[in-house]
């Protein structure tokens, strides 16, 4: 197996996606990632193959989510994760768009008990899908917007573009 790369122009600046790539089969989603805190370019590894073609699907999708004619993503996906964190993220996948969760309330839809919120934090914090499982729409216990790979202010962009709000 090939690991693929591409970018993409965004909202949130340059994304960087990565994808499995196994003979004839569609290119598996990998990783999503945007620009660091500091606006970082995430890069690519120096093993992986620059091609755009094979994730050409996944950019399509993207352009449509960020251009607001999509809410959904329809993606062969294989980030690589613990059993644990592959749960949480599977739960991820389901927050209705343009709506928040608590990390609390994401870990009951997953079926973990209350007592495991932090190791639920910590598995949305590792979401390596950034934009295709919506780690953005998980805020804490009272609202508050928590730490995002990418920023709280990209976090808050994300939220305000699914719910309608002015973007610019």
């Amino acid at each position: 197996m090939t690991t693929v790369f591409t970018t993409m122009p965004s909202p949130l600046g340059q994304l960087l996606l990565a994808g499995r790539a196994d003979g004839d089969c569609p290119v598996a989603l990998l990783s999503v990632t945007a620009p660091g805190k500091q606006g970082t370019p995430a890069e690519p590894e120096p093993e992986w193959l620059p091609d755009a073609e094979a994730l050409a699907p996944a950019v399509r999708q993207l352009t449509a989510y960020f251009d607001g004619t999509r809410t959904e993503f329809d993606l062969p996906l294989a980030p690589e994760g613990s059993p644990f964190r592959q749960t949480v993220w599977a739960a991820l996948d389901d927050i209705p768009y343009g709506s928040t969760v608590t990390y609390g309330e994401l870990g009951a839809a997953a079926g973990l008990p209350p007592t495991a919120v932090r190791a639920v934090g910590g598995a949305v914090g590792a979401n390596p899908l950034l934009v295709i499982r919506p780690c953005h729409r998980v805020v804490g216990a009272n609202g508050t917007l928590t730490g995002f790979a990418a920023g709280v202010d990209r976090k808050r962009w994300l939220l305000d573009h699914e719910r309608g709000a002015t973007l610019f």
